[in-house]
């Protein structure tokens, strides 16, 4: 077997695991989205465990990465490729660690049922699960126009939060009694419009991969 074949059948494993990786972070979001509309608490808690294995799948990731950097000593736009993979897979993690804050929210909630229902936040739970796919497959793919789609759909999410706590300030205002739940929805509203950050990091990295500049580096 070839080099070149040897570090394509590697990659594409490492590209299986990243896809993997972020199957599991698109349903933790799901999950922790529709454990709040139903204050399920069992099923929040679940969401934290889930997380160990976006941990696992990005440590194994990282190890695949490093034994490809010293076996294969990939160059030009081969080491590119992986040490791109290094740094989204870190976007990734972190997305894991927004969906499993917002399924302990869930767990810990201090009322019995939602003074409001969660209709703009369950937008943004949407959203933020086809940014994350988004801008993976943009990555897979080296596709800038994807990842242009996932860079343009945080306007929308920015738009969905802003609107959200304008919301909740409003309701919280008029009764105070309700603070502790508009808090905690609050809480959620940012750590999902946090995750379409993070999505919007991953798209700048497939366009890094093409163009060879990143925005943040410019």
């Amino acid at each position: 077997m070839t080099t070149r074949k040897i570090f394509d059948e590697e990659l594409q494993s490492l590209h299986d695991k990243l896809t993997e990786m972020c199957e599991i972070t698109e349903r933790m979001i799901k999950e922790a989205v529709s454990a709040l509309k139903t204050l399920d608490r069992s099923l929040g808690a679940s969401v934290s465990e889930i997380d160990k294995e976006v941990d696992e799948l990005e440590l194994d990731i990282e190890k695949k990465c490093m034994r490809i950097l010293l076996k294969q000593q990939p160059v030009a736009r081969d080491l590119i490729k992986v040490t791109t993979a290094l740094k989204v897979i870190t976007d990734i993690e972190r997305i894991g660690d927004q969906a499993s804050d917002i399924g302990e929210i869930v767990r810990q909630y201090p009322d019995e049922e939602l003074f409001h229902e969660p209709t703009k936040i369950q937008k943004m739970g949407d959203l933020a699960v086809a940014m994350i796919h988004q801008s993976v497959a943009a990555f897979l793919s080296e596709s800038v126009g994807g990842a242009d789609m996932v860079i343009r759909a945080d306007d929308e999410m920015d738009a969905l939060f802003n609107e959200t706590k304008a919301m909740l300030i409003e309701m919280m205002t008029k009764d105070p009694s309700h603070a502790d739940q508009a808090v905690n929805l609050l809480m959620i509203a940012k750590y999902l419009e946090k995750i379409g950050d993070y999505a919007v990091n991953v798209g700048e990295w497939a366009k890094y991969l093409v163009t060879g500049v990143h925005k943040e580096y410019q």
